[in-house]
């Protein structure tokens, strides 16, 4: 079991992560101080809960713990107001109480989902990320959680960090190869943004990766939740530092809402986000490699690079204005300077942005 800490003083917790680990969750948690006494809600959605709710309830009720669940639709729609107003409904049914925690157990949709009804439940009880994606190992750490409007994507939220991230990675066996693919697009985001030696490991290892060869997905997952707990212990707020993680998320939040939430998964938008930043960095006067590279390694992972095309432009850069980067007709943009450094540009006009967009659409 290879284990992280984010740091963050008084509210440090750690990340563990390993195959089967999730045989210990009831000794974790007594370890971890959760209570015995007041029961657990487990937020799972409809396509984990076959696989693994009825193991770790059983799990925690042998551990002495009292714990009940609520099952969510899989997928971005659940991230909604009205899917939290369900959760509070379950929760005040259950009895939970300010002892109790709410336990994350699924992906990004269902830990941002979860970790919002823990910050707004009687004002903010504890809780636990399980994440069971890949993706998740990064929306799992960092406190961030929130749900979606319409409009917007993650715009109703908090930063309510968990007490501890448990990442088993016998959980992520059983996804599916498109599911593996956009969720190894953030692990390679943490390298791009990071560490360029990680970036290479990834291009070198991409069959392994695909393959969920366990030592491999374990190291990489190891080095992304290793990036994220170093910028998130320096910077919890995003003031300043912790914008880099952003790296593709304005362009892909953006096609994430003009496609509903559904065409695209969150690691596929992120991926034409991140091209797209590579692309914008020419503009900056910073090197054309920065984009061959981001290009090919995606390319690799069977992730795609350009903008569907039946997607509208002047949608598309309307749901960017919402965004909370967007300030004053200029936009907030992570770009690449070399891979594994990036900066934050506070000076990117809506008229490049959009030339962006149309050039993505072009992609191949």
């Amino acid at each position: 079991m290879r284990e992280l800490t984010v740091d963050l003083g008084e509210r440090s917790y750690p990340i563990y992560i390993g195959q089967g680990i999730l045989n210990n969750i009831a000794g974790l948690f007594e370890q971890h101080k959760l209570s015995r006494k007041s029961p657990l809600l487990v937020i799972t959605d409809d396509t984990v809960a076959p696989l693994h709710l009825e193991r770790v309830l059983t799990l925690l009720q042998k551990g002495g713990f009292t714990a009940t669940s609520c099952v969510v639709p899989a997928g971005e729609t659940s991230k909604s107001l009205a899917q939290l107003e369900e959760i509070v409904t379950v929760a005040l049914q259950a009895g939970l109480d300010r002892s109790s925690a709410i336990v994350a157990l699924g992906g990004g949709v269902v830990g941002d989902l979860a970790g919002f009804a823990a910050a707004s439940f009687m004002r903010g009880i504890r809780f636990v990320q399980i994440p069971t994606t890949i993706l998740a190992h990064d929306s799992s750490v960092g406190g961030k959680v929130a749900v979606n409007h319409p409009m917007a994507k993650n715009i109703i939220g908090a930063f309510h960090q968990p007490e501890l991230v448990l990442f088993d990675i016998d959980t992520l066996l059983t996804l599916p190869p498109r599911q593996v693919k956009a969720g190894l697009s953030e692990v390679i985001k943490h390298g791009l943004i990071w560490d360029a030696e990680f970036t290479q490991w990834c291009d070198d290892n991409a069959e392994r990766l695909l393959a969920l060869d366990p030592e491999s997905l374990s190291y990489a997952l190891y080095i992304g939740c290793k990036v994220k707990s170093i910028v998130v212990s320096q910077d919890e707020r995003e003031n300043d530092l912790r914008a880099i993680l952003n790296l593709g998320h304005t362009i892909g939040h953006a096609l994430e809402a003009v496609a509903g939430y559904g065409e695209l998964l969150h690691g596929e938008a992120i991926a034409i986000g991140m091209v797209g930043a590579a692309k914008l960095a020419q503009q900056f006067g910073y090197s054309e490699e920065i984009y061959t590279v981001t290009k090919r390694i995606f390319l690799k992972y069977g992730l795609p690079i350009s903008i569907p095309s039946h997607l509208d432009t002047d949608k598309i850069m309307k749901a960017m204005m919402h965004d909370k980067k967007f300030k004053e007709g200029t936009m907030v943009f992570v770009i690449p300077m070399e891979i594994g450094k990036v900066e934050i540009r506070k000076d990117t006009t809506v008229d490049q942005v959009r030339q962006i967009v149309d050039l993505l659409k072009g992609e191949s």
